[in-house]
């Protein structure tokens, strides 16, 4: 019998990549995903994640045939969202880490049921690439921008992400963003600096607060953001 106790993780996996070390480890009955030595999500909750999509997708006015690109394969949760809802006709998932993509599809895939039907739904296509450079090369249009890379604006897993909450990330977003589609941004905790140029440049802005456990304190947050 496995003296194995609830509060302490337990090692799954581990990667170097050219972004630095991610790693996969259980804690008790959920899984964990950390980014160079930084908590980065884990499966316990998912809440605010799966509204990251439901959001985006009521803010459509429901449209059928979206093309929904989510930034962020993570544990799944958003994928899973987005595949359990009829209304996207298309469904991309940009994830710049292999393993990441690898405990979802190889082996005895840990994360892949946290995805619900998204991996066999037709629907969805996993897109093994960053973000940022997805978003400079892409010649799609999204009707749905929905971005979890990080723990928020104010948190970056690592540095050359800081650019996408800035002007030169969200000119990218504005370039492949269709006009009258939905941005969605997940953050850990509220960014004033980063609202604020939200709305220097979308008509319209609504901050989604979502709370989490007492300890941490501050809650979730979802940013939906458009031209109409």
């Amino acid at each position: 019998m496995s003296s194995y106790h609830a509060d302490t993780p337990e090692p799954l996996d581990r990667r170097d990549g050219p972004y630095g070390e991610v790693a996969l480890r259980r804690r008790g009955p959920h899984f964990e995903i950390i980014a160079n030595g930084t908590f980065l999500m884990d499966t316990a909750d998912g809440r605010s994640e799966r509204m990251l999509i439901s959001c985006a997708l009521d803010a459509l006015d429901g449209a059928r045939g979206a093309h929904v690109l989510i930034g962020g394969l993570g544990v799944g949760f958003s994928l899973a969202e987005a595949a359990r809802d009829r209304r996207p006709g298309r469904i991309t998932v940009v994830e710049r880490e292999r393993a990441i993509i690898d405990w979802h599809t190889r082996g005895d895939a840990p994360l892949a049921p946290f995805a619900g039907e998204g991996h066999s739904d037709p629907r969805a296509e996993i897109v093994h690439a960053d973000l940022i450079e997805h978003l400079r090369t892409t010649e799609n249009r999204y009707d749905a921008l929905c971005l979890d890379i990080d723990n928020g604006p104010d948190w970056t897993v690592t540095e050359s992400n800081d650019s996408l909450y800035g002007d030169e990330g969200l000119d990218l977003v504005e370039r492949t963003l269709a006009d009258e589609g939905v941005l969605a941004v997940w953050s850990a905790a509220p960014s004033p600096a980063f609202e604020a140029r939200l709305r220097a440049r979308f008509a319209r802005i609504e901050v989604i607060e979502v709370p989490v456990h007492v300890e941490r304190g501050l809650p979730d947050v979802v940013y939906l953001s458009s031209r109409v």
